[in-house]
């Protein structure tokens, strides 16, 4: 498979829950279009003419600009969620399950680079309302991160006097991936995957 119909088909599986197919168009356009442009620089016209829809049949789907952006900051915080509550539930070590966490979350960012980008570098633009639902995904995912650290330096596996500070770098190494990551680039999504899950092992001076 291609470059372009490897990212086509990681790009329907990522909004393969949005329906109808009208509406999926749409949300994969506006990706598209603030990944490229920026949320404040496009136009719903811009989102329309990607999804080869007129300004108008936007509306019958989403009612504003806003709340595109509110719908993927939903889907990409809640597989976020899961990705690291599925490591924070696992069986085995603080070690283990750091590992599957980091390995896992930053290889998303990397896969999903420019949906990652919009939630993360977007998140100002929601309304208060919608910032504040988002928000707490955000922190459920931070608290889950954070137990898996704690739980690792109680069992004397990590070394991390200072967990909350901790866990802030690791999110912010795994969540920068999607600023740089090119699926040009000389790195494939496993490989940063892999190579994250070891800096951070290394990070907390695992034993």
């Amino acid at each position: 498979m291609g470059a372009a119909a490897q990212r086509a088909a990681e790009e329907s599986e990522e909004w393969a829950g949005v329906t109808p197919d009208a509406a999926r168009r749409l949300v994969s356009a506006a990706v598209e279009a603030f990944g490229e442009r920026g949320y404040h620089a496009t136009t719903t016209r811009d989102i329309a003419g990607r999804a080869g829809m007129s300004p108008a049949a936007l509306y019958i789907h989403y009612k504003t600009k806003e709340e595109l952006l509110y719908r993927i900051s939903g889907i990409g915080h809640e597989k976020a969620l899961r990705i690291m509550g599925a490591a924070a539930e696992a069986e085995g070590s603080a070690t283990e399950r750091l590992r599957d966490a980091v390995r896992t979350f930053a290889r998303w960012h990397a896969e999903h680079h420019t949906t990652a980008r919009v939630i993360q570098y977007e998140l100002q633009a929601l309304s208060p309302e919608h910032y504040t639902e988002i928000a707490g995904l955000r922190r459920s995912t931070d608290r889950l991160l954070r137990q898996i650290i704690q739980d690792g330096a109680d069992s004397g596996e990590f070394r991390a006097d200072d967990v909350p500070g901790t866990t802030l770098a690791v999110l912010s190494l795994c969540v920068d991936v999607a600023r740089w990551f090119s699926a040009d680039g000389p790195r494939t999504p496993d490989e940063v995957g892999a190579l994250y899950a070891d800096l951070v092992l290394r990070m907390v001076g695992a034993q």
